[in-house]
């Protein structure tokens, strides 16, 4: 089998690790930070600067 018989290219695979990422990112902010912050006591202003700040990072991805 040849290399260019793959159905996936690196274009492909460097798509799908940013979407993964991003979609990490997402999950994180939306779900995770909140359930953290309110278990460890965080205020909800400093938790929704966090969620921007993993916003931003997921976007930049």
């Amino acid at each position: 089998m040849q290399d260019n018989d793959h159905p996936y290219n690196d274009d492909n695979d460097g798509e799908l690790a940013s979407l993964l990422l991003g979609a990490g990112f997402a999950l994180a902010s939306l779900i995770i930070l909140p359930a953290i912050a309110q278990r460890v006591g965080i205020g909800s202003s400093l938790t929704i600067a966090l969620r921007g700040a993993l916003m931003r990072a997921a976007n930049r991805v």
